[in-house]
């Protein structure tokens, strides 16, 4: 890696605060799709979704944001930094695929929807 390096990270950073800013990110995107997702069943009529299903999506992203704010606690409080196994990502990056279908839903059904909140999050089509 020179220069020219497509990663955003200095060459010099250690493991662990490589580690840490990857991690803080991924964190970051999986905080910033499941507000998104709260505000998209907010506007969310039943003839795109079901209440039930609504209902259901809403206590999944709910859960995953308790999930997330622990996970974010424990790695300030780690005094070296940490990981988080696929076994804890696997059901948010689902979850944000979920978020991202409903969006794609209502865009195709004509629902209106707010601007996402932050500009500088994980772009997707359509959200």
């Amino acid at each position: 890696m020179g220069p020219d390096s497509p990663f955003p990270f200095p060459p010099s950073a250690s493991d662990g605060e490589l580690l840490d800013q990857l991690l803080a990110s991924l964190m970051g995107d999986f905080s910033s799709w499941f507000e998104r997702g709260l505000v998209l069943l907010d506007h969310c009529p039943e003839a795109v979704m079901p209440a039930e299903q609504q209902s259901s999506l809403r206590a999944r992203i709910e859960l995953a944001r308790k999930e997330l704010g622990a996970a974010t606690s424990l790695r300030q409080a780690a005094p070296i930094p940490m990981a988080l196994e696929m076994e804890t990502l696997a059901p948010w990056h689902q979850l944000v695929v979920s978020v991202w279908d409903l969006s794609a839903s209502l865009r195709l059904s004509g629902v209106s929807l707010p601007d996402p909140l932050d500009d500088e999050g994980p772009a997707r089509p359509g959200t």
